[in-house]
């Protein structure tokens, strides 16, 4: 892991790196929630962790709206948050005129809300990506409400899942006689990597090592969920390659509660 001094513009490159994937971000697999089994996967999972009855949700790097969709789809006055300008434009785009729904261009570690304003935050993909986890845990406590809920999604994207060498193997081996993807995240390998490097969870995002941070941060109440249901979905209706996919990673779905 680098040094600070090698952080000073890390988030530029965070947003640089997102920013230039915003137009073909829905293409890679993974990302774009398709209608069908995915989708009410995804949708079982966030009713299961939040309940049936409708919140005021807090969407932490919102991206091009795809857990948007799930949210309003549920009943929740979402608020969506992404510090991409240029993701929002997609999501603005897809949601257009979406009742009980508002966009906020801001930081997802910072997002200067209101004290206890929410029910819930939510994120996908995100905590990796936290250059200070510690003080972005303690923001969301700060916004939720005494009995709210944080649920996000995520997993660890620097160690293979047990099948996830045989299945990059055989990925690799599909990408020579087929091609390879060109809306993957391989197709900027370079920047993702480096970016990866000067992350505090560069070097893998576990339940382990993130409950302490959320335990000093005030979070109570753990629930760590599995994320196979909505890979089994996703498989459903994919092809071997992205059938593959599924099984690089260990995933996981992670919910906790402020004290009421």
């Amino acid at each position: 892991m680098h040094g600070a001094g090698s952080n000073s513009h890390l988030k530029e490159d965070i947003r640089d790196y997102w920013s230039a994937r915003s137009q073909t971000f829905d293409l890679a697999f993974g990302h774009r929630i398709p209608e069908g089994p995915e989708f009410d996967a995804w949708a079982a999972a966030i009713r299961d962790h939040l309940g049936p009855e409708p919140r005021r949700v807090l969407e932490l790097a919102c991206g091009t709206g795809e857990v948007t969709r799930l949210l309003l789809s549920l009943g929740h006055s979402v608020t969506a948050l992404d510090f991409s300008e240029a993701m929002l434009a997609v999501a603005r785009r897809k949601h257009a005129g979406a009742p009980g729904l508002h966009f906020l261009l801001a930081d997802a570690e910072n997002p200067m809300e209101p004290d206890e304003s929410y029910d819930a935050i939510v994120c996908r993909h995100l905590v990796w990506t936290l250059t200070a986890p510690t003080e972005a845990f303690a923001q969301w406590f700060r916004i939720l409400k005494p009995g709210g809920t944080l649920l996000f999604f995520d997993g660890n994207w620097a160690t293979p899942a047990p099948l996830g060498r045989l299945a990059s193997r055989a990925i690799a081996l599909l990408d020579r006689f087929i091609g390879t993807d060109p809306h993957y995240d391989g197709a900027m390998s370079d920047r993702h990597a480096s970016i990866m490097d000067r992350l505090p969870f560069g070097d893998g995002l576990t339940v382990e090592r993130v409950l302490p941070l959320l335990t000093a941060a005030g979070f109570r109440e753990v629930s760590v969920g599995s994320h196979a249901p909505i890979a089994r979905a996703q498989r459903r209706t994919a092809d071997l390659r992205n059938t593959l996919r599924t099984l690089l990673y260990r995933r996981f779905i992670l919910r906790c509660r402020k004290p009421a």
